[in-house]
């Protein structure tokens, strides 16, 4: 069998360009620029032709299929069979890139990035021995696509779950005694309940969900999932099943299962070949029953970047150039669920070198980072932030990361240790970069200690990204002056223009905006989200006004002046370029 992966596909060269300038598809002079940026930064030609927008990743990959002799397959646009789709377990299609699609007799044809990769082949062929394995090529996007219809399996699978094993849920009432939490542990181990709990989680994981809400009402279990910040209506449980799941859950999370008066915190842990999650549970009396929600945080997720997050050009050298400094605060503020603390950790990701020694004291740890001393607050043991910190001063640290400044004596601590040589970074819950500097104040830290210690202070929100469809539009006079509410617009075309995003002529009457445009993959058009971002470096003319106790918007007034963007100036920039839309700015602005 013939063939390669996308990213080491064996296709000679010189027949590859040939194909592509005889389809007309690239000149010979974007073939050969493009050869020249790709052994520059040694990746695939094909790569750097789609990443440059020359062709499409779908031309390309039936470029190197008729290349190769190996079908072409737009997998993403079929409609796969339940019982062809699950003739390759779902933990190998996802880990090998390869989908079952069409099944004709013993002829079995699969679409795969790799046509070479025979071990993943034999396998399929050792699990179903009389079928004969017929390989075609797919794009990355087309497999991703395809890869969500097990996903949708999973709703049928949960679907037959409650509707042929609910019934066989026994509801435990609240009484109180030994004989109820003995009752509750049975419900617990029960197979339907299980499977429940189960299902739920796993749908979350293939949602992307960052959140699980399972909330009693009167006649029923309402779930709800926090998909891109966003709460959804996911799934109904019956009223009979609720006892039951919570009871599992607490389980899990070794929490008191008689205990329905009192708020519970626990945690556990969820793995599969193709994941593994740290479960965060918080456990609320409410009217009717008791609500749980589960936060769910990838373990050995991959390492984030500042120009992932969103932060580029001017606002990333000045980050860059405050972490060099060996001693001050950095500052991250915001709402909570704005991505503060992955923020700090895409920061300690170009701190991490082997000659420094970074502590951090979290709640919770969110990312497992080596050679970083991370230390879990436990506030039922009295580990909290301050005392944590307090300990951490004396572990000869060079650089000291503080998940939450949530009180005066944390306030107090982080900068005194700023002040003694360390670099501190931390989060504070305030609506703007100006708004930390009078809450520091009002922690009872003094304005000459703040001025003299604090470097930068970082504003952030998250706006959800387009999917990939979207479609142009322009604004209408009677929006603009909606939008003028929370913004000057000729300051925003100004910076603009100063981007090159838009030609010096240019007004806001003729620039393009674009809406999400739903699709089947994406019911709101968008997917993942990204920052937008307000940086303001504490200059020496912004520590007199802190000294003078300044109000937080004076403070602002200046860090304008003196070129700092705000978030909506920020969100404007991303909007034009077609990251995200300008609703979704406006929206996440004004919460």
């Amino acid at each position: 069998m013939r063939g390669c992966s996308q990213a080491r596909m064996k296709i000679d060269q010189q027949q590859l360009k040939a194909f592509l300038l005889d389809a007309k598809l690239v000149t010979k002079k974007q073939y050969d620029d493009a050869f020249k940026k790709s052994q520059e930064i040694k990746r695939n030609i094909g790569d750097v032709l789609v990443s440059e927008g020359l062709i499409s990743e779908e031309q390309m990959a039936s470029a190197k299929a008729y290349i190769l002799g190996i079908p072409f397959m737009n997998i993403g646009e079929e409609k796969i069979p339940s019982e062809v789709l699950r003739i390759i377990p779902e933990s190998i299609a996802r880990a090998h890139n390869i989908i079952a699609f069409k099944k004709d007799g013993d002829n079995l044809q699969v679409a795969m990035l790799d046509p070479d990769d025979l071990r993943t082949v034999e396998f399929i062929k050792k699990t179903s021995p009389s079928l004969k394995i017929l390989p075609r090529l797919a794009t990355p996007e087309g497999i991703k696509s395809a890869l969500q219809q097990y996903q949708k399996n999973l709703e049928t699978e949960f679907g037959d779950i409650i509707e042929k094993e609910a019934g066989a849920i026994k509801t435990v009432k609240s009484e109180n005694g030994a004989e109820e939490q003995e009752d509750l542990k049975k419900a617990a181990e029960e197979l339907p309940v299980i499977r429940i709990v189960d299902s739920l989680m796993k749908h979350a994981v293939l949602q992307r969900a960052s959140d699980i809400h399972i909330e009693p009402a009167e006649k029923e279990v309402i779930v709800r999932y926090r998909i891109d910040g966003i709460l959804k209506d996911v799934m109904i449980l019956p009223v009979t099943a609720a006892s039951g799941v919570v009871a599992r859950i607490k389980v899990l999370s070794n929490l008191k299962l008689d205990e329905h008066r009192l708020p519970q915190d626990g945690r556990f842990k969820i793995e599969s070949d193709d994941f593994k999650y740290s479960v965060r549970v918080s456990v609320l009396p409410v009217f009717n029953g008791e609500k749980i929600v589960m936060r769910l945080l990838a373990e050995g997720a991959k390492a984030y970047t500042l120009e992932g997050l969103g932060i580029l050009g001017a606002g990333l050298e000045t980050i860059r150039y405050n972490l060099t400094r060996p001693s001050g605060m950095i500052l991250i503020t915001g709402p909570t669920g704005c991505g503060k603390t992955t923020t700090l950790y895409a920061m300690m990701e170009i701190l991490n070198i082997p000659d420094v020694n970074i502590s951090t004291v979290e709640d919770p740890i969110e990312y497992r980072m080596p050679r970083i001393n991370q230390t879990q607050v436990n506030t039922k043991i009295g580990l909290t932030f301050a005392s944590g910190l307090r300990s951490l001063v004396r572990q000869d640290p060079d650089i000291i990361m503080v998940g939450e400044i949530r009180d005066e004596e944390t306030a107090g601590l982080a900068i005194n240790a700023a002040l003694t040589g360390h670099q501190v970074l931390s989060t504070l819950h305030t609506n703007s970069a100006a708004g930390a500097i009078p809450r520091l104040i009002d922690m009872k830290s003094e304005p000459f200690l703040i001025s003299s210690t604090l470097n930068l202070i970082i504003a952030q929100r998250l706006v959800r990204k387009f999917a990939g469809v979207k479609e142009k539009y322009r604004l209408k006079p009677a929006e603009f002056k909606n939008i003028e509410k929370y913004c000057d617009l000729k300051k925003i075309l100004e910076i603009l223009r100063h981007e090159k995003l838009v030609g010096e002529k240019t007004t806001m009457e003729n620039i393009d905006f674009y809406r999400s445009k739903p699709s089947k993959d994406s019911p709101d058009g968008y997917l993942g989200r990204i920052g937008i971002f307000e940086i303001l470096p504490v200059t020496d003319t912004i520590k007199e006004l802190i000294v003078k106790k300044a109000t937080s918007n004076d403070i602002e007034v200046l860090a304008i002046k003196e070129g700092m963007r705000t978030m909506i100036e920020d969100g404007f920039i991303k909007a034009v370029q077609g990251i995200t839309s300008l609703e979704e700015v406006l929206r996440v602005i004004t919460e």
